[in-house]
Parts: C-alpha cells; structure tokens; sequence
C-alpha cells in the first residue's frame, strides 16, 4: 500500500489544528482541544431523496478523528494511539472535557453491554479495537463478565441476550449485495435468515434495528476508517490494492449519519482513484431508507455537523 509520508504542516480547516504526524506524541489535551463543525458534501452515487428522521433544524453530530500514526509502516494498528483517538472522538461528540467523563455516558455499572464487532476475515474489525472498547466500558463501571464483544454469535451469545445497550463497530467497505459494509448492515447477525433483509440492495436492513432485542439500545456507533476497501466486484470481493491509509474513525450517537459520512468518503475516494465519477454499486440506499423509512438518523448533508480531531490532509469530505 503506497503511503503518502509528507506532511503537511500548518494545515487547518476552521480552527482545525493538524496533529498526529507520524512518529509525534500527542497529547490527550490537543485532541480534546481541537474540532470543527462543518456540514458534509454531497455524493454522486448516494440519493438522498426523501426526508430523514429528526426534528426539524437538528443536527446529528458526527465525529471524524484522523491520526496517520495509528499504523506502522507494516499497516498493524498501534493500540495506544487508536485509545487517544477513540478517547478523543466520545469525549467531543458529548462535549465533555474529560473522556473518563463521556465513557460514564455511554454506560453505567447497572448496564449489560453488547459490543457488536465484525469478523469478516479480509478486514475485521481490529482486535485492538474490541480490548480498548471494553476497557473502556470496563473503567465506566460496567462489571467484565457484563461485557462482550461477538458478531455471528450474538443471537445466542448470554451477554447479547440479555442486554441494556450495544456498541456498534465495523469497517467500512464495499459490498457484492448492499454497496456498503456500514453501521447499519453491521446488524445483519440479530435476524436469523440475514438472507430476508437482502432484498434491493438490502434495502430493509433498518427494520433489523426496530426489532425488540435491539431497539434503542445502541449507546455508541464506531465507524472503522483505519484502512477502508473502497472497489471490488463480485461477491466476497477483496484486493489490497483498494485499501489506503485513511486513518480514521466516524463517531456518532446517529448510525445513518455516520454511513452517510463514510459513504461520502469512499465516494470521493473513487473519483480520485479512477479519475472520474464511479459511483459506488449497487447504491448503499438502505443507508438513505434506515433514515427516511425506519426513523433512525439524518442523511442529508445540511442535517449533519462534522467535527473533526487531528490530521485534516486528504479528509475528502
């Protein structure tokens, strides 16, 4: 994978200080210091037809932290800087100073917590990942045998079944059936036949999160972006060579929100790899309806507030 090793000093968008050069500290208190809100843009491939969820002038708050030191030169995550980033990114989605502080509103001692990871074997979910999230969670209060992370096994895994909130995390990447692996796909495993919701591009994959085992109990929706797969066809589709160090994560409270953001990412991502408009197939439209339809988050661009931690270079959004 190419990597683009220069920096880029004294970039900065609206107050955006660029921290997290390769090799550099970091300090908690640049993190939390830095931030901008800015609404998306729009994507070629991704309609946006149709109205989202929410009350008229809100936003959803989405959180995009970026440190191009959280892989090596070997492209293997370096646990401490991912921890700084996800401390960092809760901390300012809640707008609390301390994340000690924010992670205490995600979950509390009384709760029960799935976290619904993603075990594709190409690009899983980074074990790092799943640790610092239930350390986390673990530091909050909530009790360790209270704590489980599990994707193809949630149906029937005790923790799962007897959950107060769930914490969503996957990788981005593209997809033979829905166009995107995203947040809301991620929720597959809670059907028995994931194979009913493959309809239209998985078009219903929302209803999946109005059922009653999982309805209103997601706390925190941890998009991957460290190394996201943004071309591939056919089924099962996977080639290095549409892998780049992105270095990111999309935080948000809104899961529509924070596909739709990551969505926009891989669009751009295309265009400047193909050089021209190359919109993502099959369209990730149960993005769209999980709003529009299933009332579960805003997708439009002027209904979402960026913030943005650390590194700005190539954000392309």
């Amino acid at each position: 994978m190419e990597r683009n090793r220069q920096d880029r000093e004294g970039t900065r968008r609206k107050e955006v200080h660029t921290v997290g050069s390769r090799g550099s500290g970091i300090s908690r208190r640049d993190f939390l210091k830095t931030g901008a809100r800015i609404a998306v843009g729009g994507v070629a491939g991704l309609s946006l037809a149709g109205s989202s969820h929410g009350e008229a002038g809100r936003k959803s708050r989405v959180v995009l932290v970026r440190n191009r030191g959280v892989i090596d030169a070997q492209d293997r995550i370096r646990p401490a800087a991912l921890g700084e980033m996800l401390d960092g990114a809760v901390a300012a989605l809640l707008d609390e100073r301390d994340p000690a502080s924010a992670w205490k509103r995600i979950a509390s001692p009384g709760d029960v917590v799935g976290i619904k990871t993603n075990v594709w074997h190409y690009l899983p979910t980074p074990e790092p990942l799943n640790e610092i999230l239930k350390e986390r969670l673990i530091g909050a209060g909530v009790a360790r045998e209270n704590v489980s992370a599990d994707d193809r096994g949630v149906l029937a895994n005790p923790v799962f079944r007897r959950s107060t909130a769930l914490v969503n995390v996957r990788p981005m990447r593209t997809h033979y059936w829905a166009g995107l692996g995203s947040l809301i796909k991620n929720y597959i495993m809670f059907v028995p036949r994931p194979s009913d919701y493959h309809d239209n591009a998985c078009e219903p994959l929302g209803a999946i999160w109005n059922l009653p085992h999982v309805k209103g109990k997601t706390r925190l929706n941890v998009l991957v972006m460290i190394t996201p797969l943004f071309h591939g066809t056919g089924p099962h589709h996977y080639s290095p060579q549409y892998l780049w160090p992105y270095c990111g994560l999309i935080v948000s409270k809104d899961p529509v929100a924070a596909d739709a953001t990551g969505a926009r990412i891989i669009e751009a991502k295309r265009r400047a790899y193909f050089g021209e408009d190359r919109p993502i197939s099959p369209n990730p439209r149960h993005i769209v309806v999980a709003g529009s339809r299933y009332g579960l988050g805003r997708s439009r661009p002027e209904e979402i507030e960026i913030v943005r931690l650390g590194w700005n270079e190539d954000s392309l959004v």
